[in-house]
């Protein structure tokens, strides 16, 4: 709760996001039918589609799409929002950031577009939360789910919600469970040792509040902790972004969007990225090649497979020093 600026009564635990969004979908849907729309992207990681496009098909809801701009590297929500979003929309599933190419859609945006015309809005926030501090009530986010493994904690999930809207929702459970908000919508017994590690993890980046916070409220050195990491890691983008540039028409970068994550997706005319990242690899750089489950944006993107560059706040200049050598040696 002091992660995502949300309320304890609120936060739900799953094994993934992927698990909680099938959940959700499934408890949301029965309420759904003929008529009804809903709203996915093609910025999303497969984990906010595909649950929600399945979820519509089986009760006969109509599925309208959000669509990328490659060009752009964004959503065309000049184009589209107001048109897809409508009187018959039940729920906007949409990221906080592109686990493939960074983007930050403008959630806010299309949140008080859902909300003007009495939609939920369920917001897949696994690689945002690594890079930025978390409000969901400023979001506009519903429900606001992400992965703690993502910022240095164990395999799991969350998802936080207000209270009040998750008493209006009636999960399928066993008999004898409570029927308490949020213990009705976490099965079976809780892996506390892995809550452990979450809280564990939340309070090293607590901890990368400046010097001086030490007696502030957990939630305020969060924040500033953020401050400080977005600091260091837009630094380090900016550099790899030079470093890129420099090799022209070899690369072509597909992390473009004004608002985005220090993640960068690149790929290489004439070259398979598989083969970069093989000769990063053996440079001790471990830059993946692939499109990650994010199915829908690879498609918009016209592209198989790239590279992706992501950076954390242990990420240092010397290391940004190597992956230049390593890409001068991969694109010889």
């Amino acid at each position: 709760a002091d992660l995502l600026g949300a309320q304890p009564e609120g936060i739900v635990y799953g094994r993934s996001a992927t698990q909680l969004a099938y959940d959700f979908a499934r408890h949301l849907s029965r309420d759904w039918g003929p008529g009804d729309e809903i709203v996915v992207t093609q910025l999303d990681h497969d984990a906010n589609v595909r649950p929600w496009v399945q979820a519509a098909e089986r009760v006969g809801a109509t599925l309208r799409w959000l669509t990328l701009d490659p060009s752009a590297a964004d959503l065309r929500l000049d184009d589209e929002l107001d048109d897809v979003v409508n009187d018959r929309t039940r729920l906007v599933a949409v990221t906080g950031a592109s686990n493939l190419i960074g983007t930050r859609p403008d959630l806010a945006r299309i949140a008080d577009r859902a909300h003007a015309v009495g939609a939920l809005v369920y917001v897949d926030g696994v690689h945002l939360t690594a890079h930025a501090a978390i409000d969901v009530a400023a979001l506009g986010a519903d429900f606001f789910a992400c992965s703690p493994y993502k910022y240095f904690g164990p395999h799991c999930a969350m998802l936080a919600a207000d209270p009040a809207l998750l008493e209006t929702i009636t999960p399928d459970k066993l008999l004898p469970a409570t029927n308490d908000v949020p213990e009705r919508f976490e099965y079976g017994t809780l892996p506390y040792e892995i809550m452990a590690g979450v809280t564990a993890a939340i309070e090293f980046i607590a901890g990368l509040a400046p010097a001086g916070r030490d007696a502030a409220p957990r939630r305020d050195r969060i924040v500033a902790a953020y401050e400080v990491v977005d600091a260091h890691e837009l630094r380090l983008r900016r550099r790899i972004e030079e470093v890129l540039a420099g090799f022209g028409d070899r690369v072509v970068v597909h992390s473009t969007a004004a608002a985005r994550t220090p993640t960068l997706f690149a790929t290489f005319p004439g070259r398979h990225s598989d083969d970069v990242a093989r000769v990063l690899a053996e440079r001790g750089i471990h830059a993946p090649s692939g499109t990650f489950y994010a199915y829908e944006p690879a498609r918009a993107l016209g592209v198989e497979a790239g590279l992706r560059i992501g950076l954390a706040p242990y990420n240092d200049d010397a290391e940004v020093d190597r992956l230049a050598q390593a890409l001068a040696a991969a694109l010889a």
